[in-house]
């Protein structure tokens, strides 16, 4: 009885693992099946601004606003996740640019429904100058925190370098620093009452 009640948990903990591991995998692969469509989503609507952007008038406005916006977020992001393994005081910036990408996303629904779902054109260009200087904002705090970022690893960059320069420099000093001290020997002579006595030995030798 007591082999059987052993037996009876054991396929629950196995059974229990098994569930908890299909469960992981499938949440990963639905991760993973969202992330791919997020990213084709975005490769589509990052060649349609692209191409609209081209445009002269209203629509070709607010697509080259996007594709800016955009591209300074995406720009700044890939700065600050590039030095961030190297450098944690960018975690706290990398924190501050999710908030502005969230108010960027804001402009960027309310430019993609003007564009899409606006069929007055002189009621979306009158939106355009608000959108404009909020864009411009967002922009220019992306921006700022990118070029600080930049800033910052080649201020770090030329920091080392420097002390690395004054390293190597004392010790070529030190290995050019070849004066014999006592006890040393230096070539073929040799000092040191040892190198003494035996020279005064050989003179004796050499006067017998």
């Amino acid at each position: 009885m007591e082999i059987a009640i052993a037996w009876l948990a054991l396929s629950l903990v196995v059974l229990g693992v098994f569930v908890a591991m299909v469960v992981r995998g499938v949440r990963a692969v639905r991760r993973g099946v969202t992330r791919a469509k997020r990213e084709v989503r975005r490769t589509l609507t990052d060649a349609t601004l692209a191409a609209r952007a081209a445009q002269p008038g209203v629509v070709g406005e607010m697509a080259r606003m996007r594709r800016e916006l955009r591209l300074s977020l995406d720009s700044t992001r890939g700065t600050l996740a590039a030095g961030v393994e190297r450098d944690p005081a960018l975690r706290e910036a990398l924190a501050l640019l999710d908030q502005l990408a969230a108010h960027a996303e804001r402009v960027d629904d309310e430019l993609a429904l003007l564009m899409t779902a606006e069929p007055d054109r002189a009621r979306a260009a009158a939106r355009l100058p608000d959108l404009r200087v909020r864009a411009e904002r967002i922009r220019s705090s992306a921006d700022s925190l990118r070029r600080a970022a930049q800033d910052r690893a080649r201020h770090d960059d030329t920091a080392g370098v420097d002390a690395l320069h004054q390293q190597i420099a004392l010790e070529a000093n030190a290995l050019r620093h070849w004066s014999p001290v006592p006890g040393q020997v230096t070539g073929d002579r040799a000092t040191g009452p040892a190198t003494e006595r035996a020279t005064e030995r050989r003179a004796v030798e050499d006067g017998d």
